[in-house]
């Protein structure tokens, strides 16, 4: 018995030991919008969008077969897009970590071959990004919570519930469309809309950091029938890992806030 216990206690410090930490944002020197869009669709990616995240910065969405194909996986839609942003005040870009954001939102279903791909597509095309600051080890990713009694990943949103068909037509004819800022079939069952929250919302970004602008636009999942999206004490916090709980604290209202401004479409 001794013998197993050790074996064990062994195994979990070689296991922490090979754990390594993951990059949240693959950060570069500053390009453009035009330029990285076209450098974007030229290695087979599709732009969906460009998206004014924060005075002086936007944020480029964009997809490819790869990503659709992983997010037409039930309940995993909003791995389908990647996000680069473009910070025209300081003169850097920052990529969404493929290999961060698929683990996060793939858990048990990440393919690392799919997402490492992707990585490695995005550093040829933008050679010389580095690792950013904020990450997270990559044993905590899977089932990432802030905190003891904060979300995980699959603790959603309900916004609306409905038929897909009926819950698009909202979506699509709210203030005659102008919050819907990308609209991406990713199979017969599932879409996912990219919204612009209020004005008075989308400001935490820059209250706690809008070097990770690319947040923004948010994401709503419609698949089978409900309208869904990402619990903001969850995704506020996958993609601040450095946030600590009094800065937290500062925009207390916020993920309330994010959730009305997105139910409102469904009305």
């Amino acid at each position: 018995m001794k013998q197993v216990f050790l074996f064990l206690f062994l195994f979990i410090g070689l296991s922490n030991l090979i754990a390594k930490d993951i990059s949240t944002y693959l950060i570069g020197s500053y390009v453009d919008a035009k330029d990285a869009s076209q450098r974007l669709q030229d290695a087979g990616f599709e732009v969906l969008a460009s998206y004014e995240s924060v005075k002086d910065g936007q944020t480029l969405v964009f997809t490819n077969e790869a990503l659709k194909n992983q997010g037409a996986k039930t309940g995993r839609a909003h791995v389908a897009v990647g996000r680069l942003f473009i910070d025209s005040k300081e003169k850097k870009i920052s990529f969404t970590n493929p290999v961060y954001f698929g683990k996060a939102f793939m858990q048990d279903e990440y393919d690392a071959r799919v997402f490492e791909q992707i990585a490695e597509d995005i550093k040829r095309i933008f050679t010389g990004l580095e690792n950013s600051k904020d990450k997270l080890d990559e044993n905590d990713l899977e089932h990432y919570h802030f905190m003891m009694g904060m979300p995980y990943y699959e603790d959603s949103d309900i916004l609306a519930e409905s038929s897909n068909t009926e819950l698009l037509k909202k979506a699509r004819t709210f203030k005659k469309g102008k919050e819907l800022v990308f609209e991406l079939k990713i199979s017969d069952s599932t879409t996912l809309l990219g919204y612009s929250l209020a004005k008075r919302t989308k400001k935490f970004v820059e209250k706690i950091g809008r070097q990770n602008g690319a947040i923004l636009p948010y994401t709503v999942c419609i698949e089978n029938g409900k309208a869904s999206a990402l619990e903001a004490k969850y995704y506020i916090a996958v993609s601040y890992p450095l946030l600590t709980m009094t800065t937290f604290t500062t925009i207390a209202t916020v993920p309330g806030a994010i959730k009305k401004d997105l139910a409102k479409a469904f009305k």
